[in-house]
């Protein structure tokens, strides 16, 4: 028989288990030998368990199953809820917390969370500003590996990713799945307010500006504003004289690539845009519009001083020296 006494000393939640075989290098204790042989693959980087198919190796033989489920296509892994299936029960939990909601993996400066470590690992590098993945080429350094496939693509000029309908080809499928909606003419973004649609969110974020008058970028030099970063850069030009788009064929520079476009037709010959009432053609959209007010009688532009109206902006400009030359004289009898 034994005593209470013997029964509560051999319970195994108060024996101390004595763990014989420890690690020369991190001091970390194994109740086998086994234990330890693998563990200290870690320490020697040993990888003795190769693939067959592949040659990949692992430290492992369970890693080395795992791997084999690759070539086999075996998932023996499967949710109950989607009936999605894994490789590794571990892929199987992770999958789980997107029908659970867990988010187990907290950051410990702004309290966001995450359904995988992995995540809160690249997440910890917005606030440490860590980033370890350098360009060998020019050391830019990025937070993710990703970061850095795409940042290469730029130095090889790549571009895998092709249009089957026009041959266009991109760096990124991104690109691609977006230059396809022109062929489709799927919008998916929607504006709330006129119900436009459009391939991008980033131009319904521009377009929601015409609609709040929102004209975040601004001009330093004068009081002019922009509803887009690009309005601001053709603006500036205005300032600096800078014309960056230069004829190949003659000495005229332009400001913006339409202006050069428009020019270019002026050695071609080329005038596709039409008028449907008489003859007319010319090069450019513009002259068009203007044309046309021959036909319609329109004169959009007034003079505030007399109201008297024009075609044409350079004609109301002519017009309003008029009116200083008037001023001036005045002022000179007076």
């Amino acid at each position: 028989m034994y005593s209470i006494s013997d029964i509560i000393m051999t319970e195994p939640s108060e024996q101390v288990v004595d763990k014989p075989h420890k690690c020369d290098v991190c001091l970390a204790e194994f109740l086998k030998r086994s234990g330890l042989d693998r563990h200290m693959r870690n320490h020697t980087g040993e990888k003795p368990y190769k693939c067959e198919v592949c040659m990949a190796a692992f430290r492992g033989s369970s890693h080395l199953k795992y791997h084999m489920r690759i070539h086999t296509g075996e998932k023996p892994h499967k949710c109950n809820i989607c009936m999605a299936e894994f490789i590794s029960n571990s892929n199987l939990k992770k999958h789980m917390r997107t029908h659970t909601g867990e988010k187990p993996f907290k950051c410990e400066y702004c309290n966001t969370q995450f359904a995988q470590s992995s995540n809160l690992n690249v997440h910890m590098r917005t606030h440490t500003g860590e980033k370890p993945f350098k360009c060998e080429i020019c050391l830019h350094d990025f937070a993710q590996s990703a970061g850095l496939k795409r940042h290469m693509i730029k130095h090889t000029g790549l571009k895998p990713f092709k249009c089957d309908l026009c041959k266009l080809a991109f760096s990124r499928t991104s690109a691609l799945k977006i230059h396809m909606r022109i062929h489709t003419g799927d919008r998916p973004f929607k504006c709330e307010v006129c119900s436009a649609g459009f391939t991008q969110n980033g131009i319904l974020l521009e377009h929601m500006r015409i609609h709040t008058g929102e004209k975040p970028f601004k001009c330093d030099i004068c009081v002019a504003a922009f509803t887009q970063s690009s309005g601001l850069k053709m603006h500036m030009r205005t300032h600096t004289g800078e014309k960056p788009y230069k004829c190949v064929l003659c000495d005229y520079q332009a400001k913006t690539n339409g202006a050069m476009k428009a020019h270019m037709k002026t050695h071609t010959g080329e005038k596709p845009f039409k008028c449907n009432v008489c003859a007319y053609k010319t090069a450019t959209n513009g002259a068009l519009k203007i044309h046309m007010r021959v036909h319609t009688g329109e004169k959009p532009y007034k003079c505030e001083v007399c109201m008297f109206p024009f075609k044409q902006s350079g004609d109301l400009k002519r017009h309003m020296r008029m009116h200083s030359t008037i001023k001036l004289e005045k002022c000179m009898t007076e």
